[in-house]
């Protein structure tokens, strides 16, 4: 076997141990979903149970735990943060890619300072701002702010600076768009694989958030799945039930294997067909 070959080889089976280390916590949440707390409590066994409908009926009818709520919740939270995030961080993106004026460095000097400060860092601040502002106990802080993600910024202006040739832009201008017209029907689908890329890393990061949800929501009604998550997991050790942890916690990844293979198709394209090249 040739050294190539063996370099295949050795790249496949590897790809392929990784694969099997990534899909084999989805199989093991899918099986112990179907099975009972005290088969659970017995050990691992490669086997489905016969206990899946009723762990979904005892997740769905218990009173303490809003789930289809808590569903809509996460939802309206994960796909606001996905828009807001990925819509304004291109936005902000294309200006300091296209457009000079004095403090442009000092701008992305700031916003780069911002993105190495740590949430938890500013979350006390933050839970006092939405109490002067009367929004504790609501969805709004929960999504809003995203519209400030630095990261998210940072992504999209490495992609724009390697797709999107000034050229374009310049041609746009010369044919009479606005600058607003340009960027939502010129900018916007040159970047669709890195809004793919990031709108599915800020769903899934809204989604399981736990942190700040924990800290501005009280009412039920108005839970997201991992605070009811959380909740079902330190019920009394009387009232515990393991099939109910692992069914609640199967339904949270299923919207998020939804998005992925709604947007995955996107992240495997090129650059845009009609980009120029400088």
């Amino acid at each position: 076997m040739s050294i190539s070959k063996l370099n295949k080889f050795l790249c496949y089976l590897v790809l392929i141990l990784l694969s099997i280390l990534c899909l084999i916590s989805f199989y093991l949440l899918i099986i112990n979903s179907t099975r009972a707390h005290s088969e659970i409590q017995k050990g691992f066994s490669f086997n489905f149970g016969d206990f899946f409908d009723a762990n979904l009926k005892n997740v769905l009818d218990n009173d303490q735990l809003p789930v289809l709520k808590g569903i809509r919740n996460s939802l309206f939270v994960s796909i606001g943060t996905a828009i807001l995030a990925t819509y304004f961080s291109v936005l902000t993106a294309f200006s300091i890619h296209t457009y000079d004026f004095k403090f442009k460095r000092l701008a992305f000097t700031f916003i780069m300072m911002i993105m190495m400060v740590p949430p938890q860092v500013s979350a006390l601040g933050f839970i006092r701002w939405m109490g002067e502002l009367d929004l504790m106990d609501s969805l709004i802080p929960l999504f809003l702010p995203s519209i400030a993600s630095p990261i998210v910024f940072y992504f999209m202006l490495a992609y724009m600076q390697s797709n999107l040739p000034k050229a374009t832009i310049e041609a746009a201008r010369m044919d009479g768009s606005s600058e607003f017209r340009t960027f939502n029907l010129i900018v916007l689908p040159i970047m669709k694989p890195a809004i793919a890329v990031q709108a599915i890393f800020t769903f899934v990061s809204a989604w399981n958030n736990y942190f700040i949800p924990s800290l501005i929501i009280r009412s039920a009604e108005k839970k997201t799945l991992p605070i009811l998550i959380a909740q079902l997991r330190s019920a009394d050790y009387l009232k515990f039930d393991m099939g109910q942890v692992y069914m609640l916690i199967f339904l949270a990844i299923i919207p998020i294997i939804v998005v992925y293979i709604i947007l995955s198709k996107y992240i495997v394209r090129g650059v845009a067909v009609g980009s120029v090249k400088e």
